[in-house]
Parts: structure tokens; C-alpha cells; sequence
């Protein structure tokens, strides 16, 4: 296990109160020569409407292919939960997550989507992708 995992294995309950308090841990990929995806699905997301302030709920769903290092998935749910108090529109969460996550892990491929709940009658899907010329037209099963 890799020294710079604060989160793993602590019972820590304080929440990080936006995405910029929040960190993003990381250990080594153990198999960077295969490409592989791992798939990351987080079902409770939510964050407040720029406009109302009410709560916008999601499903994000995170997939990669891992470059030399991988996220620690404790970590990335704090760093998620973040959210639950930022006022942004929804589109924008998505690049925001995707942003992140390419600056911190350096990954193969990313793709990020979020299927936002209905508000006043329309659902909203929002999915960013890196590198953008192998994703056009690809995206995520949300089953």
C-alpha cells in the first residue's frame, strides 16, 4: 500500500466542503503494459442548482484506462460528496470531474458521465470524454 493514502483504512467522517478541499489519492497502476478499464459508479450524487439552489441528484458513472497510476475509490467518493454543497450546472460538474481526474491520474482514456434526475419535466445526461478524437459517438451503458 502506497504511504500517500490518508483516507484508506481511517475512520475519517469529516467532508470535504468543495471539490477544491477535497484530494484525489492515487496508487501505483500494478499493470500499466495491459489496457484495461475500470468502471466507477457512484448513484447518490448531488449538488445545488447555480440558479435555485435546490439539489440536483445523479448517477455519475467514471470509466479509465489507467496510465501508471489508478485512484483510490475512498477518495473519489469524497471527492464526489464534495459537490453536494457547489452550486454549478450540470454539464459543468462533468468537465470539472473529468478535468480533475486528467490532471491527477494522467490516464490512457477517461470518459465521465452523469445522468442528472428529472427537473421540471426533463432528464439531462451530460458526458465528457479524453482524448476526444476516440470517443465521438461512444459512450457509457447507463443500465
Amino acid at each position: 500500500m502506497s504511504d500517500s493514502l490518508t483516507l484508506l483504512g481511517n475512520s475519517q467522517t469529516q467532508w470535504p466542503q468543495s471539490p477544491d478541499d477535497a484530494k484525489l489519492e492515487t496508487f501505483p497502476n500494478r499493470s500499466p503494459q495491459h489496457h484495461y478499464w475500470v468502471h466507477l459508479d457512484f448513484p447518490e450524487f448531488s449538488s445545488l442548482c447555480p440558479v435555485t439552489g435546490q439539489p440536483d441528484t445523479a448517477r455519475i458513472q467514471i470509466r479509465y484506462v489507467p496510465n501508471q497510476i489508478c485512484v483510490e475509490t475512498k477518495s473519489l467518493k469524497f471527492y464526489l460528496t464534495s459537490f453536494r454543497n457547489s452550486k454549478a450546472f450540470n454539464e459543468e460538474i462533468i468537465n470539472r470531474i473529468l478535468a480533475d481526474l486528467v490532471a491527477v491520474l494522467d490516464p490512457k482514456e477517461v470518459v465521465v458521465r452523469g445522468d442528472f434526475s428529472p427537473r421540471g419535466g426533463i432528464s439531462l445526461t451530460a458526458q465528457a470524454a479524453h482524448p476526444v478524437a476516440q470517443w465521438q459517438g461512444l459512450s457509457i451503458d447507463h443500465r
